[in-house]
């Protein structure tokens, strides 16, 4: 079976979806291993379901899901007599921590997680409850956010948190003293490349040093090549997918892109957790930067000022020619809160799900925080938005509600396994240190 990945930051309660660590290499414990601990005598973490008060139950998550704390602290306020305790974790802990404490029968009620092929690896195992919409009123969610916690026609987690697309933001004043319009085309995106080097500004600004910056146009680029159909393929267990021919030209669209100088001369040695990729961009060192929709935030405490007059944002360009929709999106739908299949607190988790998760007053906190939750029929509230957040809010809002597929990042969409492979790869495409049929060669051989 598969190895869990290195799980991460999801953000403050205005960065929902932030990667941080979550995409680093993937752990080696494989699935097997994890739920072996039990055997070997190791014991769970303080305060795990296992040890719970038969009237309380527990949760975990990370440290940073302020506004999901405020949702437990509420359900608390209304059940005094069965309270939620309430684990908050770093990210390295918190992914150490869940897998022994499911290896020893000890894990949480309900537990955080970023859905698709680690949440799989849980369900597989018989460790996660199905959810109906009996239970959780699933049909209130953004039906393509969802699907990253469906698997074989049954939803396993209630989304906790906002939406998390990746967009191309850019600088309005960088682009208008270049004469260029913000890139509607892949074509436009080329010519666009062009004039922002003839100019002197770096055109798109890329923490290539992260690699996973980097995967978000290999994302776009394979959806619009190729459709959707093509990765959901991969994501379903066949590696012999990476070979179909829209992934070769996917690559050599990327490869374009690096060798026209579309990042500059010196992407490699960007890092985007030093903040440096996102300063280039509202710095007006380069004109535009592909980045999940927490850059917003992060943006808006960097360069308030910038955020409010010079920051522009529109979806990934469209590829004429390609069988991919022009609307579909890619990035982190949500992340989830999941219920433990051996919780003995089960009906309590269930209320909690239904009633105090996305919630209107939990949506009204999201919103306030400038993060668009996944849920349907907000035109009400966004049209009552009078904060500057409004045209961003409602802009996330849109591309989400309009988008056939909703597709999520490939390392958190494939097993753990196959994590560590993808991003080398995917670097080595970059470089160009790979022909473009390689990448696919090579991703069929890691997926045996």
């Amino acid at each position: 079976m598969h190895g869990f990945p290195v799980l991460g930051n999801s953000g403050s309660s205005r960065t929902v979806g932030r990667p941080g660590t979550r995409r680093a290499a993937a752990a080696a414990v494989t699935l097997a291993v994890a739920l072996g601990l039990a055997a070997c005598g190791t014991s769970g973490p303080a305060g795990s379901a296992g040890d719970a008060s038969s009237k309380g139950l527990t949760m975990w998550a990370l440290t940073d899901q302020t506004i999901l704390k405020q949702s437990v602290d509420a359900y608390n306020k209304d059940h005094p007599d069965q309270k939620i305790t309430l684990r908050l974790f770093a990210n390295d802990d918190y992914k150490q921590k869940l897998r022994v404490a499911f290896g020893a029968n000890q894990a949480p009620d309900l537990f955080f997680n970023w859905g698709g092929g680690a949440l799989n690896d849980y369900v597989k195992a018989g460790k996660v409850d199905a959810l109906t919409d009996a239970q959780v009123d699933t049909k209130r969610f953004t039906p393509s956010v969802l699907k990253s916690a469906t698997f074989g026609g049954k939803v396993y987690g209630v989304p906790a948190n906002g939406l998390a697309p990746v967009v191309l933001f850019y600088n309005k004043k960088v682009l208008k003293d270049a004469g260029v319009e913000p890139p509607k085309t892949y074509e436009d995106l080329l010519a666009a490349v062009q004039k922002l080097k003839a100019d002197g500004v770096t055109p798109i600004s890329l923490a290539a040093n992260s690699k996973w910056p980097t995967l978000m146009y290999l994302e776009y680029l394979l959806d619009r090549v190729g459709g959707s159909q093509v990765f959901d393929k991969i994501a379903s267990g066949d590696g012999s997918a990476w070979k179909d021919p829209a992934v070769t030209r996917a690559n050599a669209r990327l490869q374009e892109l690096a060798k026209a100088g579309a990042f500059g001369d010196n992407a490699s040695s960007v890092n985007y957790d030093q903040g440096a990729s996102t300063a280039l961009l509202y710095t007006g060192k380069a004109g535009m930067e592909l980045m999940g929709t927490w850059e917003y935030a992060n943006l808006v405490k960097a360069a308030p000022d910038f955020a409010k007059k010079d920051l522009g944002y529109v979806a990934f360009p469209s590829l004429p020619g390609g069988k991919g929709d022009p609307k579909n999106i890619v990035g982190n739908p949500s992340n989830f809160l999941s219920l433990n299949a051996a919780g003995q607190n089960k009906q309590a988790a269930l209320t909690y799900l239904k009633n105090y998760v996305m919630n209107s007053s939990q949506v009204d906190a999201y919103l306030a925080a400038g993060s668009v939750p996944p849920v349907n029929g907000l035109e009400p509230k966004l049209a009552a938005v009078t904060s500057s957040d409004k045209g961003w809010l409602t802009f996330v809002y849109g591309l989400v509600q309009n988008a056939p597929s909703f597709q999520l990042s490939w390392d958190q969409a494939l097993p753990s396994d196959q994590a560590d492979p993808l991003l080398t790869n995917v670097d080595k495409s970059f470089l160009r240190q790979i022909r473009p049929e390689a990448f696919g060669t090579n991703m069929s051989e890691a997926a045996k």
